[in-house]
């Protein structure tokens, strides 16, 4: 009897971790895809800043876009390599 107990808490923290990784993987592209937006947005001048000059704004898009491909590069490469 004890053996099966041990077998289901094996299967639900497998499953636990499966929906973990699940969640984990949408949190993540919803990030990406919010940040892209915004990025967007700011570089078109449809989303600004009050008193901050529209080229700071745009440039500030740009950042954000750039380290935002950087960082999905950096999070596929670190899984490769693990």
């Amino acid at each position: 009897m004890a053996k099966k107990r041990q077998k289901t808490s094996k299967v639900m923290t497998s499953t636990e971790n499966v929906l973990a990784r699940v969640w984990g993987l949408i949190a993540w592209l919803t990030g990406i895809l919010v940040s892209l937006a915004v990025a967007s947005s700011m570089i078109s001048g449809i989303l600004y800043i009050h008193h901050i000059p529209l080229f700071v704004t745009q440039a500030a898009g740009w950042i954000v876009v750039i380290l935002t491909l950087l960082g999905i590069s950096l999070a596929v490469l670190d899984k490769l390599l693990d």
